[in-house]
């Protein structure tokens, strides 16, 4: 992979993030993370109210969840509306974080402390499948693909895939390498884990009602993620005794996180029905 000079930023990002950088290509990187998700991070800690406790995030983190079960009209269309066709747009659209799912999280590890590490290594551990390729979450998007058509290498969609989707492949990124403080990353990957159960519901209905028979990359996260959930509390609760906390920081992380893979649903549907 090799960014050009007409690629946006957010999938020159993508691009760097995946490569071996020199000088001048983290040159870049920081200027386009100072511009972009630092200048959010920012703007959220300037206009979100301090928590005082890991209790406080935790209420805070339960409410936003119990918002979003509530769903959206996207969300409803993709789950009992859309075509076949609709439904292979938005699987394409969200192919590089399939092909690559959790590949960003590890340079978190050796930035947390030891009991920490233990619980996000127990996540790991699931999404590379315990070692089993065909049990890996990318494996099963492979498979996903396959059914329905689609090439199954990542640079097979670089040049399809939104700066929607981009931004929040690239978060991560930042949040596991280049964020200050770790509870950004905590509190993000804390919200993903608990969020998607409930969001993967509208693509396991969409799956069973279109006669998908490879949805199980979305019925194994409905599963495996109510695990993942308490994990994350679990690397929360270690990080706090090891070094305290700051919970506004976690519940920014999440809130950066919920507004990114938010968008990126709602872009990937609305386009798909466009172009329909």
């Amino acid at each position: 992979m090799k960014p050009r000079p007409t690629d946006s930023d957010l999938k020159r990002l993508f691009v760097h993030n995946r490569s071996l950088p020199g000088v001048r290509t983290l040159a870049e990187i920081e200027r386009i993370e100072r511009d972009w998700v630092v200048a959010r991070v920012a703007h959220l800690e300037e206009t979100t109210p301090p928590l005082a406790s890991r209790a406080d995030w935790v209420a805070a983190l339960e409410d936003l969840l119990a918002k979003e079960s509530e769903g959206t009209p996207a969300g409803r269309y993709l789950a009992e509306e859309a075509t076949l066709a609709q439904m292979t747009s938005v699987v394409a659209e969200f192919a590089p974080d399939g092909l690559t799912e959790a590949q960003n999280f590890f340079p978190a590890v050796p930035r947390l402390p030891l009991r920490a590490q233990m619980a996000v290594m127990r996540v790991l551990i699931d999404e590379f499948g315990c070692g089993n390729l065909q049990q890996a979450h990318s494996q099963l998007y492979v498979n996903l693909l396959a059914e329905l058509g689609l090439p199954l290498e990542l640079d097979a969609y670089l040049d399809r895939t939104s700066d929607e989707t981009y931004a929040f492949l690239d978060v991560f990124y930042w949040l596991t390498q280049r964020a200050p403080r770790m509870e950004y990353f905590l509190g993000g990957l804390a919200y993903l884990e608990a969020s998607i159960p409930s969001a993967f519901t509208v693509q396991a209905r969409a799956c069973e009602r279109l006669g998908i028979a490879n949805g199980r990359y979305y019925t194994e996260h409905l599963h495996i993620d109510t695990f993942h959930r308490k994990e994350m509390q679990v690397a929360i609760r270690e990080y706090e005794a090891a070094h305290g906390l700051d919970p506004t920081r976690l519940w920014v992380g999440a809130l950066l996180v919920s507004e990114l893979i938010g968008t990126a649903f709602e872009a990937a549907v609305e386009r798909a029905r466009e172009a329909a």
